[in-house]
């Protein structure tokens, strides 16, 4: 068995954080086994490193590797991709095709951003998992597959659970093994190293010298959050070196090529946050709610108005109801219109009038639906990622959302 050492320089893995190590020894240690395994961390963590390793370790080195985005594949064909199909089994699949468990048969399969696959295809990878069988798309053939199955999300796979987007079953299946890499921010000593690592490589393939920072530079760099993780400080390194004609850069250069947003700030633990929506559906049914409280307002304060007809006795008795309902603004007379109602109406006339009032203003639940769009990107910098994840929605689904209102 190599030690963790001989893995990192094999792998080109920089860095000695003992949350790092711990995640390579386990690797290792589950390499030679045939047990699924679950890789989990935040995007640009490396988490692709980590199946590489299993099998490169495995007995089934000497077999095929296939590595699958499955946020990447659209969800009409993702079946057809990942299990094959038969000749007009749909419009367009003009001859047979293998999938990837197919095809791989015998070696690995990695399967990257796993929480993005639909409810039905986990359907048929958990079949996979159970008892190695799957179905060609338009086929009856039950076919035998021999596939070591190493998946990474970077979703919350709990919370994806109760929301049910994920199978819990077919989560118990993939995560037998589940093996952690930490955030970049976690890795705080391994940061420096990590950076001049990637301006070495830039220097050597630009062919310039390489770019160095000074004591206030790697102070600023070591207390930046990078929410992009690897990922950003390898796409921060090579701007610097391809820009900047200094090679010692100070720390007021450094933050020029530093984000400044919101990201940067230590999240609240326990905090209550600004909304608590976890489905898009969710925003509507909390829409309605307090629009149904305000009409109910309304038609107690409408009643009273016909049958008191005295506006002032009416503002007196029903002060925290006007408060409510104006937001604490200054109140006056004038901000009360007395409805004049026929003397020959009757009660039920009179409620179907109130009625037609809370018809109208359901029809205002779009632009409900704009403004909190609206003002959850302008919170978050136009970032679309943290506003989807401050409203309780996908990206796909705020994406379709700014092109539907031309946002």
């Amino acid at each position: 068995m190599e030690n963790i050492q001989a893995i990192k320089q094999r792998f080109g893995i920089i860095g000695n954080d003992i949350h790092l190590n711990r995640a390579l020894e386990k690797a290792v240690r589950v390499a030679p086994t045939d047990i699924s395994v679950l890789v989990t961390g935040e995007s640009g963590v490396g988490k692709e490193n980590i199946p590489k390793i299993i099998h490169s370790l495995s007995h089934r080195k000497h077999a095929k590797y296939i590595a699958v985005n499955c946020g990447a594949i659209p969800e009409g064909t993702i079946d057809s991709e990942l299990f094959g199909h038969e000749k007009g089994a749909f419009t367009g699949a003009t001859q047979d095709r293998k999938g990837y468990f197919e095809v791989t048969d015998g070696g690995t399969i990695f399967l990257d951003e796993v929480g993005e696959l639909p409810l039905t295809t986990q359907v048929r990878l958990l079949r996979v998992l159970e008892n190695g069988e799957f179905i060609k798309v338009g086929s009856s053939k039950v076919i035998k597959t021999d596939v070591r199955i190493v998946a990474a999300t970077n979703v919350h796979m709990e919370s994806a659970i109760e929301k049910e987007k994920f199978r819990e079953d077919l989560y118990y299946r993939l995560s037998t093994v589940e093996i952690h890499l930490p955030a970049l921010r976690e890795r705080n000593e391994d940061i420096h190293l990590l950076f001049r690592k990637f301006a070495s490589d830039f220097a050597q393939k630009y062919r310039m010298p390489s770019i160095r920072l000074d004591e206030n530079a790697v102070t600023i760099l070591l207390k930046y959050r990078f929410p992009g993780n690897i990922r950003q400080l390898k796409n921060l390194a090579e701007q610097i070196s391809v820009i900047e004609e200094t090679r010692i850069v100070t720390a007021q250069k450094l933050q020029q090529y530093l984000p400044n947003n919101k990201g940067n700030f230590p999240a609240v633990i326990g905090g209550k946050k600004d909304t608590d929506f976890s489905t898009e559906r969710d925003i509507m049914y909390k829409i309605l709610f307090d629009m149904r409280n305000d009409i109910n307002d309304l038609k107690k304060l409408t009643l009273d108005l016909i049958k008191n007809g005295n506006i002032e006795e009416v503002q007196e008795e029903n002060h925290h109801l006007l408060e409510k309902i104006y937001s604490n603004q200054e109140l006056k007379e004038s901000d009360i219109e007395v409805l004049n109602i026929p003397q020959n109406s009757s009660e039920e006339k009179e409620y179907d009038f109130i009625e037609t009032i809370e018809e109208d203003e359901s029809l205002s639940l779009q632009d409900k639906e704009i403004e909190m769009i609206k003002k959850s990107l302008e919170k978050n910098n136009n970032k679309r990622k943290l506003a989807a994840k401050e409203l309780g929605i996908s990206e796909r689904t705020l994406y379709r959302k700014i092109k539907q209102y031309d946002l």
